[in-house]
């Protein structure tokens, strides 16, 4: 358990964070500390992973990759955290990097704008926001999938940018937090099951995996929580459907506390991929729907907040 000065800094990070978001005047003049790891990521994909490498030898590479990265990762944390704790105003800074590696705010907006979009402008408007959060064909979707989808997402980056770097954060401090997102940006860009990254994103994906174990089954408990309970039921029922090992606990408390089926049928790449249902409601999701799931989301975001401020009262 971290101590109760850097207990105090995530909470003002989660508040920051949740007050003002991301700093955009900030990333017009510096880069967002996630678009330098993708930059990393991206050279180590070009120069590495070339055409007529055999499997094995892309799978070699791929995990030399994301170790090195991890690696790198984690003495920057802990260089900049030594850094910053010689500094008078060091606290202050190091929340403002923990905030831009917490995703509560731009979360929110991402998912609010399916809604408004679809409530203001149509479908199409609302296809062309929700393919701003997920990988799947969006072109196809009538209202309800445009709406499930914008749920799950809610769901999932509830779990991967909001619970995991905080869990990581109180794990192993600076250092985790910043390698989590290394980890989880690789996830994004190389972790994929396409015939370029089957092998060289394999111990990506298989980390990211491992990173995100307990940390999605504390999104579902708060998400469970938020929903007085109603959650539960699908958790214990559905999770272990979802084709991801945790994406589906999020999701399935999600869609009980909702009443709604979530996953299920859907296209990538022109490919239907016939996942499950989970979840036992309607499937007819509406945006009054993903304004019920932001409410939850927000109830879930002030339950982690209050359970690291009192963690951080109680070592104080």
């Amino acid at each position: 358990m971290p101590d109760a000065e850097f207990l105090a800094i995530i909470v003002t990070a989660l508040l920051i964070d949740a007050v003002a978001g991301d700093p955009v005047r900030l990333y017009r003049a510096l880069p967002h500390p996630v678009v330098i790891f993708g930059h990393a990521i991206g050279f180590l994909d070009r120069h590495l992973n070339r055409d007529g490498l055999s499997s094995g030898l892309q799978r070699l590479l791929g995990t030399a990759a994301i170790v090195g990265l991890l690696a790198l990762s984690l003495w920057l944390g802990y260089w900049l955290h030594s850094a910053l704790s010689a500094w008078q105003y060091g606290g202050a800074a190091e929340a403002l990097i923990l905030s831009t590696l917490i995703a509560q705010n731009s979360l929110y907006r991402h998912v609010r704008r399916v809604a408004l979009a679809l409530e203001a402008d149509g479908l199409g408007a609302g296809r062309d926001q929700v393919a701003m959060l997920v990988g799947r064909q969006t072109d196809a979707l009538d209202e309800a999938g445009v709406s499930r989808a914008a749920i799950e997402s809610l769901a999932e980056n509830y779990s991967d940018g909001v619970v995991a770097p905080v869990f990581w954060a109180l794990a192993l401090g600076l250092p985790g937090i910043i390698a989590y997102k290394m980890l989880n940006t690789a996830d994004s860009m190389i972790g994929h099951r396409t015939p370029r990254h089957l092998h060289f994103g394999w111990a990506a994906a298989r980390l990211d995996d491992a990173a995100n174990y307990i940390p999605a089954r504390i999104a579902a408990l708060l998400i469970a929580l938020a929903g007085m309970g109603r959650g539960a039921g699908a958790i214990f029922r559905d999770a272990r459907r979802h084709r991801s090992p945790n994406a589906g606990y999020p999701e399935a408390a999600m869609a009980g506390a909702l009443r709604l089926k979530l996953s299920g049928p859907r296209i990538y790449d022109a490919m239907v991929e016939d996942a499950p249902w989970i979840g036992d409601g309607r499937s007819d999701a509406t945006p009054a729907d993903i304004r019920a799931g932001l409410r939850l989301y927000v109830i879930a975001c002030v339950l982690l907040f209050a359970a690291v401020a009192i963690a951080a009262l109680l070592a104080g």
